[in-house]
Parts: C-alpha cells; structure tokens; sequence
C-alpha cells in the first residue's frame, strides 16, 4: 500500500476522513506534513516513513515533556507509530521567520521570547536516557564540511578536526543541558494568545537530547536560512548570559558556532549531492560567512589555520556541486 493510502486509512481512524488536506511543508528529512481542515477546526498531518531516521514515538515522547514544562509543542491527537503517522495541533502559520519578512522590526521582541525559552528548558529537568554527545562526536560530525563540501567542490575529502575537540573539551564542554538542536525562526511560532514561555510554538524536536548549553543559542542566532542582525544576536547573547550567570561564554558561543557551521556546510552539499535538493546550495555562502566570524575569535586560532583548507563557496565552487545534484549514491 502507498503512503497517500496509508495516510487516508490513519487518518479516517483518527475520526478526521472527510477533512480537506493541503499539503504544508517538507523539510530536510524525509518527513513532510499536511494540513486537515474541516468546519470544526484544522489538525497536522505528520508522515515520517518508517526507516528513513525519523521515528514519530521519539516526536511525541519530546512533545509530551515540553508540554509538562509549560512550553508548546503541538498536542498529539493521533497516533501509528508503526506507520510512521502522527495527527498533530495546528498551532497555525505564525512561522519567526514569515513575520519578520513582514515585519523585521519585530525581531528583538521574538527573539527575546525565544532566549527565554531556552533559559527555561535549561532550567528544568530533562528527560531521562537521551543520547549525550562529547567533544570527539561533535568534532566527527563536523567533518562532514570535508566530506561533502570539500570533496565536492575539489575531489578532496581528507580533513582532521581533532583540534575541534580540543576546543570544545577547553571551552563549551560543560554541563549538559536538553537541546532541541533545530532551534531557529523557521522552527518556532508567536502564539500571541498565550502568555510567557508559553508564546513560542516548538516544531521539529525530535532530536532533542543532552548538549552544551549555548548550541541551541547558536542555532537560534546563527541561522541558515536568514540574517539576524548584529544587535539583535549580541542583545540575545547578553540577555542569555545575564540569566544564565555562564562563564567566558563569548568563546564556548565561537567554538559551539564554528562547529556548526562546519556539520552545516557539509551537511547542505550532502543534500544536494545525495538527495537532489539544490535549494540548500544556495544558503551556503551565509554558513561560510558564520564559520568566518566564529574562527575569528582569538581562541579558535588552532582552528582557523586547519579551515584554510576549505574551499571558498565562489559563483564556480557552488556551481560545481548544483552540477553533481543528485549523483551520489546514499
């Protein structure tokens, strides 16, 4: 049986067969959602295929914690975990990121909303069991900027970033915190009817677990997909510190930057060259422009010298992975 068939099957069991569906978003994974709406009021139709690195019991689980913290995730209506489909709240369109194109005066007002969130969430207990990643796994993961990126562009995968390592055990490898790891304005959503914390929608937290305390600050501030202004993200890093009482912060957010920008970099060219989407190409000269500012910082100076070894995401560079989209096996 197809998806579409196995979809409108859950879907009628969930009592919402004669609904009208639209679809409403996909995202870099292989989940995509659509919106149901009927007299009575709208829902989310969430399909993760089964296997494909998405399980929608890790979503709910996470959605039924953020809930208990007072935060908002979308309620689970509906559930076939063995299908890989959830009926989820529709907490509408209020999407960071569709507001502040309308509305870019806005951005220190939600973005403040959103710091607060993430004081919160750190303050709070976190969920037992979830997976807890040190300083080697996030400078492994950040090799993917040699990989993909690098091999794309020159043929060359080669790149050791133990010094990454080195820098995170020295600077941002503190304390564990819950991170959601996709925090950003394409992610979160102004539900202006309710009130504090409450007031930011939490979308795509399914891979929330144990992280440094300034990651998903990074995620928020150091954005793929759009520019936060440089007053708005270092009144955010001061408003973060003053609530946090954190420590030398300005190196722990360098090095936490660098290495994401860094997973992201290649991350986006896999995507490319692996799953045919071209679109992420062109959000790659933001990344690099990030990674530039974080190796900056006088601590990542060990850093800095092992990047001169990536390419440059010039006009040629880019083109040079659009023409290889799709090509690659998984």
């Amino acid at each position: 049986m197809d998806r579409r068939a196995l979809s409108d099957a859950f879907v009628a069991r969930a009592g919402w067969s004669g609904a009208k569906r639209g679809f409403l978003a996909g995202d870099a994974s292989d989940r995509s959602y659509g919106r149901l709406v009927r007299a009575e009021g709208s829902a989310v139709l969430m399909d993760a295929p089964p296997g494909k690195g998405d399980d929608p019991a890790v979503f709910a689980a996470m959605a039924g914690h953020l809930a208990r913290l007072g935060l908002s995730p979308p309620r689970v209506l509906a559930a076939d975990y063995a299908q890989g489909f959830l009926l989820l709240e529709d907490l509408g369109d209020g999407l960071f990121a569709r507001i502040l194109e309308r509305e870019p005066a806005r951005e220190a007002e939600l973005y403040a909303a959103a710091v607060d969130v993430l004081v919160h969430l750190q303050r709070s207990p976190a969920p037992a069991g979830l997976p807890d990643l040190g300083a080697a796994d996030w400078a492994r993961a950040a090799e993917f900027a040699f990989a993909w990126y690098r091999r794309a562009v020159t043929g060359d995968g080669s790149g050791d970033l133990s010094v990454l390592a080195a820098l995170m055990r020295e600077y941002a490898d503190g304390p564990r915190v819950l991170i959601l790891r996709d925090y950003h304005a394409e992610n979160l959503l102004w539900l202006p009817e309710r009130a504090g914390v409450a007031r930011v929608g939490l979308l795509d937290f399914q891979l929330g677990q144990m992280g440094q305390a300034g990651y998903d600050l990074v995620s928020l501030l150091q954005d793929a997909r759009r520019d936060v202004s440089v007053k708005t993200e270092a009144a955010m890093v001061a408003r973060f510190v003053a609530a946090t009482g954190a420590q030398g912060f300005d190196a722990a957010y360098a090095v936490l930057g660098a290495q994401r920008a860094l997973r992201i970099l290649g991350i986006f060219a896999r995507l490319c060259l692996v799953a045919g989407k071209a679109g992420y190409v062109d959000l790659i000269p933001r990344v690099w422009g990030q990674l530039l500012r974080n190796l900056a910082h006088p601590a990542l100076e060990p850093l800095r010298a092992v990047c001169a070894g990536l390419p440059e995401p010039t006009v040629e560079n880019l083109q040079r992975i659009r023409a290889q989209c799709g090509t690659i096996s998984p």
